[in-house]
């Protein structure tokens, strides 16, 4: 499976619907990270190829989706997203964390084993 095209209402019915919740509540089935990026950004393109290699490595164990930050500015703003690239790292229980920067294959690698998978592989 490869990354999947976000949009603001694809959020909300998918991964959180921050009009009608008070408090986080992730609607996922497996972890995600979502990569909030603009076509125009050098970084954000370095690391599409790298996403692309991870959802096909981790199908079935996590969901990567890609928010194009010019297209959908409601809901960039909701997390105050002001340099690109910047991932949410969402696991399946607790809080998301919000990362910004372009990182190499190897650290995206190493949180997902650890902040992401870990948590759902102690209740599965």
């Amino acid at each position: 499976m490869a990354t999947e095209q976000l949009t603001t209402q694809g959020f909300k019915d998918k991964v959180f619907n921050y009009e009608t919740a008070e408090q986080w509540g992730y609607k996922g089935e497996l972890p995600a990270i979502i990569d909030f990026y603009a076509d125009w950004c050098g970084p954000c393109k370095q690391v599409a190829p790298v996403l692309e290699e991870l959802a096909k490595e981790y199908e079935g164990k996590l969901v990567i989706y890609k928010v194009d930050t010019e297209a959908e500015e409601e809901l960039s703003a909701v997390f105050g997203i002001q340099s690109i690239p910047t991932f949410l790292f969402i696991p399946k229980e607790g809080a998301p964390m919000l990362q910004k920067g372009a990182f190499p294959k190897n650290v995206f690698k190493q949180v997902i084993e650890e902040r992401l998978l870990q948590s759902a592989g102690a209740n599965s």
